[in-house]
């Protein structure tokens, strides 16, 4: 059993409210965890600094909703470290971000990650999206344990 299903690394605190709600509203967002940088989100994931009391190898997230640019470490670092550890390795990362840079797009997917979602302008547009990726990553896609 997971105590977290969604992990969600955003720093923009308006973007992330309206992640929750949208996973909320279809009913995704009961175990999901809102972090704010990248240096929270590889302490939370391998268990440092403030996290040091959790269990890694038994509460992995399902899914990983990453921001690219944020401060401290940015998305693609966190992407990198999570890909480089065999405790993580297979934990679905999606990128969620304003960038629609080829750059970004060619380096995050040459990192390992599994999707690459562009923030949609206005609020419907973003809410729908949201939703459509907690339905396929918690809902219909199998991941290993």
């Amino acid at each position: 059993m997971h105590d977290v299903d969604i992990l969600l690394v955003e720093d923009n605190p308006d973007d992330a409210k309206l992640v929750i709600r949208a996973l909320k509203k279809c009913n995704l967002g009961n175990k999901l965890i809102h972090l704010t940088d990248g240096e929270q989100a590889l302490n939370f994931l391998f268990g440092k600094g403030e996290f040091s009391e959790r269990e890694v190898e038994e509460d992995k997230p399902r899914v990983i909703l990453l921001d690219l640019k944020m401060p401290k470490v940015d998305g693609l670092q966190v992407l990198k470290a999570i890909r480089e550890d065999p405790r993580t390795r297979v934990i679905p990362v999606v990128i969620m971000t304003s960038s629609a840079e080829d750059r970004d797009i060619v380096n995050t997917y040459n990192s390992g990650v599994n999707a690459y979602v562009v923030k949609p302008v206005g609020f419907e547009n973003f809410s729908k999206a949201v939703a459509e990726l907690g339905m396929f990553w918690l809902l219909v896609n199998q991941t290993a344990k």
